[in-house]
C-alpha cells in the first residue's frame, strides 16, 4: 500500500508544482497535428502489414497443400488459435473506442495542450485495460 501512495504521490507531483503563470499553450495547434497524422500513417502503415501477412499467410498454404506434404505435418505448421483472432477485434475495438473517448474529451478541453496529450495516453491506456481485463476473464 505505501509504494502505491508512494508512486501516485511522484506522479501527482508535477501538476501541483508547477508555478508557471503562461497563458500560451504548452503545445501549438501545429505540433499536435503534426502527432496526430504521424499516428493516423502508423496506423495505417499497420493495416497495410496486416493484409500482406494474411496474403503471404495464404500463399504458404497454398504451397503446402500443393507440394502433398503429409496431413499431420501440415496441421502442425497452419495450426492457428481461433480465439487469438476473435480477440483481435475486440483489441481493435477497445483501442479505438479509447481513441474516441479521448478525442471527445479532448474536444471539449480545449485549448490544445500538454494536457490533451495526456488525456489520449490515458483513455488509450483505458481501452488496453478494458483488453486485457476482457482477455482475462474470457479465458476463463
Amino acid at each position: 500500500m505505501k509504494k502505491i501512495i508512494s508512486i501516485a504521490t511522484v506522479i501527482a507531483t508535477p501538476f501541483f508544482v508547477n508555478a508557471q503563470n503562461t497563458n500560451t499553450p504548452a503545445i501549438d495547434k501545429e505540433i499536435f497535428n503534426i502527432c496526430a497524422t504521424i499516428f493516423v500513417v502508423g496506423l495505417f502503415m499497420i493495416f497495410i502489414l496486416v493484409i500482406l501477412k494474411k496474403i503471404i499467410d495464404y500463399r504458404l498454404k497454398n504451397k503446402i497443400i500443393d507440394k502433398g506434404i503429409p496431413e499431420n505435418v501440415i496441421s502442425s505448421i497452419l495450426q492457428t488459435n481461433p480465439k487469438e483472432n476473435r480477440n483481435s477485434n475486440i483489441k481493435w475495438f477497445a483501442i479505438l473506442t479509447g481513441l474516441g473517448i479521448g478525442l471527445t474529451i479532448i474536444n471539449y478541453t480545449l485549448p490544445l495542450g500538454f494536457h490533451s496529450l495526456a488525456i489520449m495516453a490515458f483513455s488509450i491506456a483505458t481501452g488496453f485495460l478494458g483488453y486485457y481485463l476482457f482477455a482475462r476473464y474470457s479465458e476463463k
